[in-house]
Parts: structure tokens; sequence; C-alpha cells
């Protein structure tokens, strides 16, 4: 849909009508709520990931991502910005692209959002372990 449609903000596809026109990837203009509740999910995820690896730094701890070390360089401010910044964007391109099948498979990229979940979760439960039991 174009940005200049009348219907930019207030579109009314959620689905395609024919059967055929399902086999193709193809855009929507409005998603389920199930959708915007996976999203707001691994924002707060990446958030409290964030969150509480500055907590761990501060005593002790250092970062082994080699890119977000670097802007823990420049304070956690550009942390916070840089790691809210990158996990938006890759949440815009997997919503962009949510009905796309994945490399010729039948599963569609809307499958992503559930795929960048669970790393998050098991993330954070790795860094709360270290706060509980080795600290």
């Amino acid at each position: 849909m174009s940005i200049l449609s009348k219907h930019w903000l207030t579109g009314r596809r959620e689905a395609v009508r024919r059967q055929a026109d399902r086999q193709k990837p193809y855009g929507i203009d409005r998603y389920s709520p199930k959708t915007l509740a996976a999203i707001l999910l691994i924002i707060t995820l990446s958030i409290l990931d964030g969150a509480l690896t500055l907590f761990l730094i501060g005593h002790g701890a250092s970062e082994m991502n080699p890119v977000m070390a670097y802007f823990l360089d420049h304070g956690p401010l550009a942390f916070f910005g840089a790691k809210y910044l990158l996990t938006c964007s890759c949440l815009v391109f997997i919503l962009l692209n949510a009905n796309s099948y994945l490399f010729g498979t039948k599963l569609r990229g809307k499958i992503l959002f559930v795929l960048l979940a669970v790393p998050f979760a098991l993330v954070i439960k790795w860094e709360l372990y270290m706060i509980f039991f080795v600290l």
C-alpha cells in the first residue's frame, strides 16, 4: 500500500481473500493483537536484558557481545539506545516480512517473533541465575 493512500493510517486489510494469494508473500494493513503482544514482549525482554546486564557489569561481570560492548564503552545511555534501536529495527523488518515464506519452506516469517523471544528469555534466565546464585 502506498504511503500516500487515504487508508495509510486506517487500513482495512487484515488478510488476503483468495487462497491462491496466500501462497505468495502479501502485505496487510492491520495486524492481530497477538502480533502486538509478541512485539511488546520482545521489547520488554530486551529492556530487561539491558537492565540486568548493567547490574551485572556493575558487580564485576563483562559484556561478551562485542557490538554491545562497544556501545557500553560509550556509556549506559548509548548502550540502552543501541539495544533498543537494534531490537526495534529487527522487529520492524520481521513485521514487514511476517507473511513471507522463509527460505522456500512452509514457515511464515512471523515464526521469527517466537524464535526471537526464546533466546531473550533464556538470556534473562541466565542473568537472574548469575545474580541470585553467583554474586
